[in-house]
């Protein structure tokens, strides 16, 4: 079976008007938002942000990994990273322990699927280990978009991970791990009710998927 090819329409940067639409209407539903120019900047604005010393989960995310984020905070000493730690733990006798420490560190870092105009950010999991923590586990949560990935609406946000996202995250998981990826958990965003909590720092330029 062949792997369907993305829609390019969802590849592409979102002008600047667009951007600043997303923007006002994910302030207005109580995000903090900051539109920033690029990679290297959203990666200092991380280090800024993050307390040293807190506890850290990186959600599964090319964006992450791409900008070097990732990597930062699981390598860089400076945080009590969350997924180092898991992943040398024993996955049945540890189950409890990591369930915890996944779903309610100090800070969440990752991204999205797509982000609406409409003031609504969308997450699609696989295992759905790092929902907890962005629906409200976390105590402040910290995404990083990519300009492409900014969409009018919910729907066309779903069509973009169905016909987008999707098949780049099976491509990538058969080379990984040699098997597809899978939508078997969805998360939608509309407002975040408690002040500061929730970070978005949308760039200007198109990362990930």
């Amino acid at each position: 079976m062949t792997t369907p090819i993305p829609a390019t329409r969802f590849a592409a940067p979102a002008p600047a008007q667009r951007l600043e639409r997303a923007a006002a209407a994910l302030t207005a539903h109580g995000f903090t938002v900051e539109i920033l120019d690029d990679v290297a900047a959203a990666r200092t604005r991380v280090g800024e942000l993050i307390p040293e010393r807190a506890s850290v989960f990186t959600g599964a995310s090319e964006t992450l990994r791409l900008s070097g984020i990732e990597e930062d905070i699981n390598a860089g000493g400076r945080y009590q990273a969350i997924k180092p730690r898991v992943l040398a733990m024993d996955r049945v006798t540890g189950a409890d322990v990591i369930r915890r420490l996944l779903a309610s560190p100090d800070v969440i870092v990752g991204s999205v699927a797509a982000v609406t105009e409409t003031g609504s950010l969308v997450i699609a999991s696989g295992s759905g280990s790092q929902l907890p923590g962005y629906a409200g586990g976390a105590a402040r949560a910290i995404w990083v978009v990519g300009a492409q990935k900014v969409v009018p609406d919910l729907d066309t946000a779903l069509r973009r991970v169905d016909d987008h996202c999707l098949p780049l995250e099976s491509a990538r998981t058969e080379e990984a791990y040699g098997w597809p990826s899978a939508v078997n958990r969805l998360l939608v965003l509309n407002a975040e009710h408690q002040p500061g909590r929730g970070t978005v720092l949308l760039l200007r330029q198109a990362i990930g998927f």
